[in-house]
């Protein structure tokens, strides 16, 4: 038994956010039907390519993009613009646990479909909204886009080479957490509703969570009341923690504390480091950032990368190199950690991430890949 299979979710979100929230659902074992619009279906469909291949290596219709946020879903092909298509996903929502959506704020309201109208014929229903600014506030009605979150919500203000423009994160990491920040909030909607039989909205904006996830860096400016500059590879308040350049390429060295600066001082072959009252202490390394750096710098320049990493092993300074996405997928740890999952698809099969969390009772059971448009519509609506 998986640790969420006792629970039905309405997924009426597309693109990322939601759909990010929703497979973490599946993933641990909830029935999760996905409403698509019958042509084309969720927007991501369509980004590509690259596609997944076939038996015979021919492209498929199936993105990349949607793969990697929609295993353990069931595909229904609905028109939400019609009455019919309305009914038919009132009816779903009523024998549903969880609704989820990201349509922007009232977009679902001319449809008879927003969290008033479902929470009237199942009250007890958690009902999840995903926007870009929330239901409150003069941006409310505007649509959000990761990229243009990361810039508004500060996060690119502190992304990219301090002497270079900011930069987005490589991945929508706004989108992705917020769709993490939804699935704790409905546990949580959920956790109270089985003590208390109410159900609840929830109301969650990728800029709210764009600033939350700014952590210690928004720490630093509340406390300090200094605005943060952007560090590149560096991190604001511990040093030695960035990017070296070696003799033969970068490695990270990520010293945490005094004692692991000591030994990593010592292995540069300058022990006198650890005792520089400018660099004893981490404080002390951060007031002195811009003497010690270079010193690293043309100590780690002496060896090769691998050196170091043999080396920062040995001694127990954390470290190492920067892989590219096919090295981190082959790291021998990854596959220790069966981190790619090979699932069984109606093309074939599909390889994808696997899911991070490791339960000791009810594992994560990749018993279905990510559907093709419509694949359970008639599955669903003949229940």
């Amino acid at each position: 038994m998986s640790a969420l299979s006792h629970l039905r979710v309405l997924d009426l979100s597309r693109v990322l956010a939601g759909p990010w929230a929703t497979q973490q659902l599946a993933d641990m074992g909830a029935e999760v039907i996905k409403i698509e619009k019958p042509e084309g279906g969720d927007d991501t469909r369509g980004w590509g390519p690259p596609f997944l291949k076939d038996r015979d290596g021919k492209a498929t219709r199936e993105s990349a993009y949607f793969i990697c946020a929609n295993r353990g879903k069931k595909s229904v092909a609905i028109d939400m613009a019609t009455p019919t298509g309305q009914a038919q996903i009132r009816a779903l929502a009523k024998s549903c646990d969880v609704v989820v959506e990201n349509f922007k704020v009232g977009g679902l309201k001319k449809y008879g479909l927003d969290y008033e109208a479902l929470a009237a014929i199942k009250p007890d229903l958690v009902y999840c909204s995903i926007t870009g600014f929330g239901q409150a506030g003069p941006r409310a009605d505007q649509a959000g886009y990761d990229f243009m979150i990361q810039g508004l919500g500060g996060l690119m203000s502190i992304t990219g080479a301090p002497d270079g423009e900011p930069q987005k994160v490589g991945v929508a990491v706004t989108d992705l957490f917020t769709g993490m920040y939804a699935t704790v909030a409905i546990l949580a909607a959920l956790s109270h509703r089985d003590r208390t039989g109410e159900g609840q909205y929830i109301d969650l904006a990728l800029f709210d969570c764009q600033l939350a996830m700014l952590a210690n860096v928004a720490s630093n400016y509340l406390v300090g009341d200094v605005q943060p500059p952007r560090y590149g590879n560096a991190h604001a308040n511990i040093v030695p923690y960035q990017a070296f350049e070696t003799r033969d390429g970068h490695v990270i060295v990520a010293v945490g504390n005094d004692s692991q600066f000591a030994r990593f001082s010592e292995l540069c072959g300058h022990a006198e480091w650890a005792a520089d009252e400018r660099f004893s202490t981490n404080k002390a390394r951060v007031v002195n950032r811009a003497t010690l750096i270079p010193l690293i710098t043309a100590a780690l320049k002496t060896q090769s990368r691998s050196h170091w990493i043999s080396n920062m092993e040995e001694s127990g300074i954390p470290g190492g190199p920067i892989n590219t996405i096919p090295e981190a997928l082959a790291e021998s740890q990854a596959q220790v950690r069966q981190m790619v999952a090979d699932i069984p698809h109606p093309a074939g099969s599909v390889r994808m991430v696997a899911n991070p969390i490791r339960f000791s009772r009810t594992p994560i059971l990749y018993h279905a890949a990510p559907p093709t448009l419509g694949q359970h519509t008639d599955e669903v609506l003949t229940k």
